[in-house]
């Protein structure tokens, strides 16, 4: 199967392909149920318990680490920047998580432009020569488990640590899915897909967390910074392209094109065919979710609607009724009701 990359389809081939391979596979799937899963499962998934084990010590450690180094890092730095009450509250979340996808990131990085992995070159060579059980590679192993690990985490940071928003419960959904995407990719191995959905990911988070700490550093010490300002604007423009680009543009064109459509032509019996391709296409569904709200955001911005970037992201539940900000013009007070958007959106003044 190695040989020459095949080129990249378009997205009415990808579709085209693609539901003529899951409806192929439908009809083909005899004594598809929850018996063939049963089998599936005991022959081709290989998990073992020290991995549990290591996952389980991931997770806390994960949440140990953050705490700590909120405690003595990140809060203590916040006071000594002078950071507003509300964005001190607030910035040790977003300088904790732009640390962890910065760093995950770059390793995903590393291991497809860095290594021989063809995976983003080739997408459908990541299903060349998949056998039941093969051995992981190391340096993909230790990707997986900081990465599943963390997902972990993230679950119960998003219930207990994280400020509660309006799109929380949304963003659990996506922290579950993603989690049984990692564990459930590694045990049938299909690791190598899962190394492409990672770094297509995790990029964008980069960019929130970025921008979201620009935000709350440009007000310090009562002194406003328009770097930061600046930074915080031009973080919002590069987020809004790269979240179509990596989630909604090479995201189904290399990853769903490999799951739905050249996986059956590697592997004719791959195993939990519609489970991984189903959480996919969830994941796909999320992202184009969120990103509606980005074009409503960009609308804004074109048609002169929004000043001043004022937070990002922050519409908490407790602000209902919304939120009202006060104004003083001369002598007149005018009240205009802020209209907060969704995940990484910049929430401003109009």
């Amino acid at each position: 199967m190695a040989g020459r990359p095949e080129p990249m389809p378009g997205y009415g081939q990808l579709v085209r392909l693609s539901y003529r391979s899951l409806v192929e596979a439908a009809r083909g799937c005899a004594d598809c149920g929850w018996e063939l899963s049963r089998r599936s499962w005991a022959e081709h998934a290989h998990l073992a318990g020290p991995e549990l084990l290591l996952f389980v010590l991931g997770v806390l450690g994960w949440t140990a680490l953050r705490r700590a180094a909120s405690a003595c890092l990140f809060r203590p730095l916040a006071q000594w920047c002078q950071l507003q009450p509300k964005d001190a509250a607030k910035m040790p979340e977003s300088a904790w998580k732009f640390l962890f996808y910065s760093t995950a990131w770059c390793y995903s990085a590393y291991l497809l432009f860095g290594t021989d992995y063809p995976f983003f070159h080739d997408p459908p060579s990541v299903f060349y020569d998949w056998k039941t059980g093969m051995a992981v590679p190391r340096d993909i192993a230790v990707a997986y488990l900081l990465q599943g690990s963390f997902y972990g985490h993230s679950i119960y940071a998003t219930l207990y640590m994280d400020s509660w928003r309006k799109d929380s419960v949304v963003m659990l959904v996506h922290h579950v899915v993603t989690l049984v995407l990692i564990v459930f990719s590694y045990a049938f191995r299909y690791h190598n897909v899962g190394i492409l959905v990672l770094f297509l990911h995790d990029i964008n988070d980069v960019q929130l967390e970025f921008t979201k700490l620009n935000v709350y550093f440009k007000l310090r010490g009562g002194v406003y910074h328009r770097l930061n300002d600046l930074i915080s604007d031009l973080g919002c423009l590069s987020f809004s392209f790269s979240w179509f680009w990596f989630r909604l543009y090479w995201f189904p064109l290399k990853v769903l094109y490999a799951t739905c459509y050249s996986s059956l032509r590697s592997v004719p019996n791959i195993p939990f065919y519609f489970f991984f391709n189903t959480l996919l296409l969830a994941l796909t569904l999320m992202n184009i979710y969120w990103f509606l709200y980005i074009v409503v955001f960009v609308a804004k911005v074109l048609t002169g609607q929004v000043q001043e970037v004022n937070d990002v992201r922050e519409y908490d539940v407790d602000e209902s009724p919304p939120a009202l900000s006060l104004r003083k013009e001369g002598s007149l007070k005018t009240w205009k009701e802020e209209k907060p958007l969704r995940n990484g959106l910049l929430k401003k003044h109009f």
